[in-house]
């Protein structure tokens, strides 16, 4: 019987494999950097394009994809926290949303192998991650105070305090990141497993799959964004309504 590990070796496929340089005694991931660089270079260059074309009366098609996204985030921000949201919450989970995308999406170009989708590499999803519950953490402390924000660990019993703080500072941001990074890693595996067919039949599922793996990576940054949402209604809730 054939085990996908001998598949993968017979194919010379390395997943996880990057390509890495040697920097005051630090590995740094060129591709991942090349690639996070392109995905930054395409989103901004959308966003001046929408930017030089809006327009209130005849908005451009990229601009009405631009407002739809932003009205949605505001739409899950009112949801979750009212009209009291904490500054820059917005902003936040809309250019996650375009960004995670857009780096993604990367996945569709023939230049994959060289410059693989960044969100395939935990080296770059464990920041953002990170990033996200850092800020929501500040946001909670802010809004609570020192003595609720605390206290909040304790609920419902003293004695689950440490679990609650494991999962507050360990499980989210790990569960955030790897929730990303395992589908965006998968797509690239299977991608380079489908390239081991025959060129006469290589097109069809590599067609197939690069599509679906688009809707995956939409899914993704979805979800993601969604999540960051629902982690700032938790942090921004008054501490009178957490109590009840």
């Amino acid at each position: 019987m054939v085990t996908s590990r001998q598949v993968l070796a017979a194919g010379n496929i390395q997943p996880g494999h990057h390509t890495t340089a040697q920097f005051l005694g630090m590995s740094f991931n060129i591709d991942t950097l090349g690639s996070t660089l392109l995905a930054m270079i395409i989103l901004v260059a959308l966003g001046l394009y929408i930017a030089r074309g809006a327009s209130v009366g005849k908005p451009t098609k990229l601009q009405l994809v631009f407002e739809m996204l932003t009205d949605w985030v505001q739409e899950q921000v009112r949801d979750q926290m009212g009209v009291r949201a904490p500054r820059g919450v917005v902003q936040l989970c809309v250019t996650l949303f375009a960004f995670i995308l857009v780096a993604n999406w990367l996945a569709a170009l023939p230049s994959e192998k060289v410059l693989p989708p960044p969100t395939a590499d935990v080296n770059l999803v464990y920041p953002m991650a990170l990033l996200v519950i850092i800020w929501v953490n500040v946001v909670s402390f802010k809004r609570k105070g020192a003595k609720h924000y605390f206290a909040h660990f304790a609920k419902p019993y003293a004695f689950l305090a440490p679990f609650e703080v494991v999962t507050q500072y360990f499980a989210r941001p790990v569960s955030l990141a790897l929730r990303l990074w395992g589908n965006i890693f998968a797509g690239v595996v299977m991608v380079e497993v489908i390239g081991l067919l025959p060129a006469y039949v290589l097109w069809l599922p590599n067609l197939g799959w690069k599509l679906f793996d688009m809707f995956i990576g939409l899914l993704q940054a979805l979800i993601f964004s969604l999540l960051t949402i629902i982690y700032f209604g938790e942090a921004a809730e008054e501490p009178e309504a957490a109590e009840h």
